[in-house]
């Protein structure tokens, strides 16, 4: 199977997990998606992240999720800027997610920050996804 939106495919299956209150939840491999992880983790959204070698195969990346009595830490996890509408904001636009409960990940020259760290560091991005 062929997915164009690798980090959409990755945020679905986190959303889809967190539904189905799954504890682990897996999906290949890739740079990005390691960087938005740790963003995630970095924010208290998830409880951390495992890459498993299969042989030849490509890795793929354990995700646990995390859970406060009884509901996911993650309430709502949808993706901004996709493959055909790139969307950029500078430091000035980039508003609050949920009034300041919620983040966004952003892809920095500095690397992937969420909108905290990236206001803090004084630079803008490609908005990737929003997290509540």
């Amino acid at each position: 199977m062929s997915v164009t939106d690798t980090l959409g495919d990755m945020l679905t299956r986190i959303r889809n997990g967190q539904m189905a209150s799954m504890a682990v939840v897996t999906c290949p491999s890739s740079k990005l998606r390691k960087n938005v992880l740790d963003a995630l983790q970095r924010e208290g959204y998830i409880r951390g992240y495992v890459e498993v070698q299969q042989g030849g195969a490509q890795a793929t990346l354990e995700i646990e999720l995390k859970y406060h009595e009884g509901q996911g830490a993650i309430r709502k996890i949808e993706r901004v800027s996709t493959p055909g509408r790139r969307v950029y904001a500078g430091i000035k636009d980039l508003g609050r997610v949920f009034n300041g409960l919620g983040v966004s990940i952003l892809s920095t020259p500095r690397g992937v920050l969420s909108d905290n760290e990236a206001r803090a560091q004084h630079v803008g991005g490609e908005i990737l996804c929003r997290v509540f």
